[in-house]
């Protein structure tokens, strides 16, 4: 059940998206509304997918948050947020980003796949996404929060679609039974040296967990995974803060590299 109504859930959501498309932080919405609830968030965040879509663009893919345990204690939280990828946020791989475009962006590695089969909760688990998946691909997330320094609680970082603001998929598809992702290495370069290196065990132990997360979060809200669905499971290195004239490497033990220039 929403605290807040119609049009305050409008409002926070225009407010955050003028935010992202002009690239100009604000002060956390909680701040100003600090009954507002998890269903508030979310719907926030529903209103945000709508105005994107008003506009003619398209959801490409849905991604979780805050799911490794790097992450989790960086940002003090103990569960995971899901949120969406729109088509205008892709970015080739070998590509430039524009850093005027944002705020204060930070990359992190992420282990993603693609499903066959739709997913639906209550009840989903690993087992299921498993035979779920068509193939994994590597991807790099470019994440902007639109709150002043960084400065977010788990309800305002909901509203802001978990921070999402680019990203670039490269490497190579490969099927799910020829990886274990639990133990998938993956390096992060920035400009040649090497500030991050993590497993994909990272993201809650096996980072199809977190696609069976967000398979359950949907259930309750009567929504489903469809087949096809592109799905991030989020960050499997903790967020590098990255600045215009530096260079993005990362490296996915079996499925390739994923890069990128800040310019």
């Amino acid at each position: 059940m929403t605290t807040l109504d119609k049009s305050e859930i409008t409002r926070l959501a225009e407010l955050l998206e003028a935010a992202e498309l002009q690239a100009r932080d604000v002060t956390k919405i909680t701040d100003d509304y600090p009954g507002m609830d998890w269903s508030d968030a979310y719907a926030i965040q529903d209103e945000l997918r709508r105005l994107k879509e008003s506009r003619g663009h398209r959801i490409v893919g849905l991604k979780a948050g805050l799911t490794s345990f790097a992450k989790m204690k960086q940002m003090g939280v103990t569960s995971p947020v899901f949120g969406f990828v729109a088509d205008y946020m892709a970015r080739p791989d070998g590509g430039e980003i524009v850093t005027s475009e944002l705020i204060h962006p930070k990359v992190e590695a992420e282990i993603c796949i693609v499903t066959k089969a739709p997913l639906k909760g209550p009840g989903c688990h690993v087992a299921a996404v498993m035979a779920a998946t068509d193939f994994v691909i590597p991807a790099v997330e470019v994440i902007d929060s639109r709150y002043r320094d960084f400065k977010f609680d788990l309800k305002s970082v909901i509203a802001d679609n978990t921070s999402a603001s680019r990203f670039v998929i490269g490497g190579r598809m490969r099927e799910l039974a020829a990886l274990d992702l639990r133990t998938l290495g993956v390096v992060l370069e920035k400009n040649g040296e090497v500030v991050s290196m993590a497993a994909g065990a990272a993201v809650l132990g096996q980072p199809l967990a977190a696609v069976a997360m967000l398979a359950n979060h949907l259930g309750e809200r009567g929504q489903e995974i469809p087949a096809g669905t592109f799905i991030m499971t989020g960050g499997v290195t903790e967020a590098i803060a990255v600045e215009a004239g530096d260079s993005v490497a990362v490296r996915f033990q079996d499925l390739g590299t994923v890069s990128m220039r800040f310019v």
